[in-house]
């Protein structure tokens, strides 16, 4: 799941690690030297190689209830404003067998004409590596954005009921009791699961055990929010509440990536945002809003378009911290002093 980063000012943005269309050239096939395209203009079996110059610029994007996409103010590339649509997902092969997807996004002008291509892949692209199209869909695109979006839980975690039991989450059913932090009791409206090679945005992010004061290893999703009350603020974010995005705390050693294999992602949904307790730590469970809906299945999407505005007014989104005040290298160490004092 390649990540967006949150605005916590608006949870509809999102900003996606992307490439330009010419960083994508075909070097062997029937459109031998174009850079990458429409759907409808690319041939299966060509081969694409990502330039050696090519580095990954941030698109920032707006989402809207009517699953439009448009590009946000905070954008590194892109006109800020103009439509952005979904082309395509390609499947690509290297030459060791590994497939790898990726989004073609494009820009629109204001005659509805495409005027950029961006190239979103959903795992690590490699220069000087020959990537065969196997595949070209134009189907399901906005629920597979929308699952890079999903905050997730991985096989195996904990999380505390209301009889204060912790149970796996793969053990947890539709309706059980989950114990929040501001709600009280909060019954599960609807638990996702997937599973996805754990590789570049999708190597989930573990946090070993005593890191955060935890219990066990807690691993999740590089985008999930972590809640942490600070008895001072260590931060600097003037004040004691703090949500922390997972992927700002890895250090190598405490917290780390887990890049390899497969993992399998359970997502939590509740009929409010909430902060629950997974291996003892506070964390978020899924945020509804216009860029996760279109992940649930479509009759569970429709009865929670209500939700919408609840979801995404909750008080503690706004306790969100950004990366420049989480860049020390000892972040995880100073916010489990912190907590603790």
């Amino acid at each position: 799941m390649t990540a967006p980063t949150t605005n916590a000012a608006n949870s509809s943005a999102f900003s996606l690690p992307v490439y330009r269309a010419a960083d994508l050239c075909v070097t062997h096939g029937a459109n031998l030297g174009d850079t990458l395209t429409f759907a409808d203009e690319i041939e299966p079996n060509d081969i694409y190689t990502l330039s050696d110059t090519a580095a990954p610029v941030r698109l920032g994007l707006n989402a809207a209830t009517d699953d439009t996409l448009t590009v946000a103010a905070n954008t590194e590339t892109g006109s800020p404003g103009a439509p952005v649509r979904i082309d395509c997902c390609l499947t690509l092969m290297s030459p060791g067998g590994q497939t790898t997807e990726l989004l073609v996004l494009a820009q629109h002008g204001p005659r509805n004409d495409a005027e950029t291509i961006h190239a979103l892949p959903l795992a690590a692209l490699s220069p000087r590596t020959d990537y065969t199209v196997v595949r070209i869909d134009t189907t399901g695109l906005r629920a597979k954005l929308a699952e890079i979006a999903c905050v997730s839980f991985a096989r195996g975690t904990h999380i505390t009921l209301a009889s204060g039991a912790q149970i796996p989450i793969e053990d947890l059913d539709v309706g059980d009791r989950v114990l929040t932090r501001d709600d009280g009791v909060q019954p599960i409206r609807w638990i996702g699961q997937n599973t996805v090679r754990a590789v570049g945005e999708y190597a989930p992010i573990v946090i070993a055990a005593g890191a955060l004061n935890n219990s066990r290893d807690l691993v999740i999703s590089p985008e999930h929010r972590l809640f942490i009350y600070q008895r001072d603020d260590a931060l600097g974010a003037g004040r004691a509440e703090v949500l922390v995005r997972a992927r700002y705390l890895v250090n190598g050693s405490s917290v780390t990536r887990r890049d390899g294999g497969f993992v399998d992602y359970f997502q939590l949904l509740f009929d409010a945002h909430h902060i629950i307790y997974a291996e003892g730590i506070a964390a978020e469970t899924l945020l509804l809003s216009p860029q996760t809906r279109p992940a649930l299945p479509e009759d569970l999407s429709h009865q929670m378009a209500g939700a919408l505005p609840g979801h995404e007014g909750r008080a503690h989104l706004t306790f969100e911290v950004g990366e420049t005040l989480l860049s020390h290298p000892d972040t995880a160490d100073i916010l489990r002093r912190a907590s603790t004092r």
